[in-house]
């Protein structure tokens, strides 16, 4: 398909741009503006309020987990699972080569090592066939029941599947496979927010699910993030240190191990809970777009990345595959000339400096759609919204 046809109907789905049109934008169209002045005038502007608390309600409204823990981004979010998970200094976590960086960054800052195994092309996640084949050649159980790695003879503590873009991953299969290895579970769900797998919310599979609430996410409040689970020791373990572990005291200042300064400020959740109170609102227009570029596409030479029959995407970010790399160079620089955002999937991970030494089977599927893969502009479009 001609890269000109292509960019004038990205222009056509936005009208209502000026020149330039985003990937993403946010868009605040609801209580946002209250509830900020309503915090302001409260002065609990830090990580104590109201907000606070009704922020994790709804989470837990949303995505059906009995917990959710406000956070201060996704980063940290994911990062504080992987203490709540035990991954210490020199354990592996298995995760996805094709992922944003923060996944593998929150592995080393737990002072773990990351793994990386294939992902799926048709969810751009983690494989499960993947997954257990590497299982099955490269591990082994001990006397504690842990598994190694019989290469570098690390224990591997967790598993960080990533529902990229949005589309949910073959979570269930993924958690199995980790339960018969005694591999805790950590689902990124940063980008997943609204997102559906087999009728159950993503981020809820694992013993822990992380979101993210960036400026370029569905759901913003200029930076923040969550934790969901449904275990209560864990969620109040969670709570204790993501607070630098004080114990509860009128004024003395006592702190009982390790902790860290997470909580998500009362003037972040307010954002968050006026956006949270739109996010179906956001999910339905955001699919009308998604159902608009599939019909444009199809019959073509280029894929537009659909959701299976057993999920529900929230479409974060519109994804098509063109045909080779040629293509996709030739397509990401004559978009963006032409002042239409668009952007490659990220670089492997396995190909950064700080990760390229880390162990990894084979990764054909990432490696291909490395080669392929473009974003297209995705934002919710306020004139449909509004109607």
């Amino acid at each position: 398909m001609n890269p000109e046809r292509i960019i004038d109907f990205i222009r056509k789905m936005f009208q209502e741009a000026e020149g330039f049109i985003p990937l993403h934008t946010p868009y605040f169209g609801g209580n946002e503006k209250k509830y900020l002045l309503d915090t302001i005038d409260s002065t609990f502007v830090s990580s104590v309020g109201a907000y606070v608390t009704q922020f994790e309600k709804m989470m837990c409204d949303i995505t059906g987990a009995k917990y959710a823990i406000a956070i201060v981004n996704g980063t940290a979010a994911l990062h504080l699972s992987m203490v709540l998970a035990g991954v210490g200094y020199g354990d592996e976590v298995i995760t996805q080569p094709l992922t944003f960086v923060a996944t593998a960054n929150a592995v080393a800052q737990a002072g773990g090592v990351p793994v990386f195994v294939d992902v799926d092309r048709d969810t751009m996640g983690l494989s499960p066939t993947a997954l257990e084949a590497f299982l099955q050649a490269e591990t082994i159980i001990n006397a504690e029941g842990q598994c190694i790695n019989k290469t570098t003879g690390r224990h591997i503590a967790a598993c960080v599947p990533m529902h990229t873009f949005g589309f949910p991953a073959r979570i269930d299969e993924i958690v199995n496979i980790c339960h018969r290895y005694h591999i805790t579970v950590i689902e990124d769900a940063a980008e997943s927010l609204g997102s559906y797998y087999k009728g159950r919310h993503t981020g809820t599979f694992g013993m822990l699910g992380t979101f993210s609430f960036n400026g370029n996410k569905t759901v913003t409040c200029g930076g923040g993030g969550a934790i969901v689970t449904n275990d209560e020791t864990v969620a109040r373990h969670a709570k204790h240190i993501s607070t630098t572990a004080k114990i509860p005291h009128a004024y003395e200042f006592t702190h009982d191990e390790v902790g860290y300064n997470y909580r998500m400020p009362n003037l972040n959740a307010a954002l968050a809970c006026a956006q949270l109170e739109q996010l179906d609102a956001f999910v339905e227009n955001k699919r009308v777009l998604a159902n608009a570029y599939a019909q444009f596409f199809e019959g073509s030479d280029i894929q537009f990345v659909g959701e299976l029959s057993d999920s529900t995407a929230n479409y974060w970010l519109n994804t098509i595959i063109l045909p080779d790399h040629v293509q996709q160079q030739v397509f990401l620089e004559m978009s963006n000339m032409r002042r239409v955002m668009t952007r490659p999937i990220w670089k492997l991970m396995n190909r950064l400096p700080m990760y390229c030494h880390c162990q990894h089977g084979p990764i054909g599927n990432a490696e291909w759609l490395e080669a392929r893969v473009v974003n297209i502009p995705s934002s919710v479009r306020p004139n449909f919204l509004e109607k």
